[in-house]
């Protein structure tokens, strides 16, 4: 496992891509923090948690790009062959993978670091509620490179997995933006799959063990279909 992690990881800062994504991430994010800052006549009132909160949608946008050639540009790199024999099993291939796109991730959430730091210069930081903002912020990027890692186990096609990935979530996000709408059954299983509610609670300083359960039981969903499907075709071909 820990060697197709490190294999993939040094793959990402191999390409550009890392590199883009994280430098797109961190300017759209700047930009967008020194408008509030703008706004606010200074970061002393501006709150963390929220800022995050609100611009965590991009993460469904950059992250399935991230992880939308883990899988499907292996038959298309001529690897295919290789992955579907190595000595490694199934499982220890997709988790490797999935760590190493995980740590990307981590980076771009590091560079973050830099806007509690402004806001705790003018002394208004409530370091509480920026640790568990962070927590709930990890957890659900954590979800989202575990489904961008399943889509590109569903196509050969790197773009089309990334397409798949921020469709899926972008409809969730959806869904929970819309629930005033449903009702009994259906009102119950939108806020049991609202990622961005179980993200909410912890912005607003609130941890339950009930939404980490959530969100590593979803993590390992996406991780077991992934393998499931990546098995299959490591039987279908011999």
């Amino acid at each position: 496992m820990w060697s197709i992690f490190k294999r993939e990881l040094k793959s990402y800062f191999y390409s550009p891509l890392a590199y883009v994504l994280i430098g797109i991430y961190t300017l759209i994010l700047s930009i967008q923090f020194s408008s509030l800052i703008v706004q606010a006549n200074g970061p002393a009132r501006l709150v963390f948690g929220g800022i995050i909160y609100y611009y965590s949608l991009l993460l469904a946008l950059v992250l399935p790009i991230l992880t939308m050639r883990v899988l499907a540009d292996e038959k298309k790199n001529g690897t295919e062959v290789l992955l579907m024999t190595s000595p490694n099993g199934v499982p220890a291939i997709v988790i490797g993978k999935y760590l190493a796109a995980l740590m990307v991730y981590l980076m771009m959430a590091a560079i973050t670091g830099i806007y509690p730091i402004i806001i705790a210069l003018s002394g208004d930081l409530n370091v509480a509620s920026m640790i568990t903002s962070y927590t709930g912020y990890i957890l659900l990027g954590a979800l989202f490179v575990a489904v961008g890692v399943f889509a590109s186990s569903l196509t050969e096609n790197s773009i089309v997995s990334a397409v798949i990935g921020t469709l899926g979530l972008f409809f969730i996000w959806i869904l929970d933006s819309f629930k005033a709408a449903f009702k009994g059954v259906l009102l119950n299983f939108v806020n049991w799959i609202s990622f961005y509610e179980r993200f909410g609670q912890f912005v607003q300083g609130t941890i339950s063990l009930k939404d980490f359960i959530f969100f590593f039981s979803l993590i390992a969903l996406f991780l077991s279909l992934t393998i499931i499907l990546v098995e299959k075709k490591r039987w279908s071909q011999g």
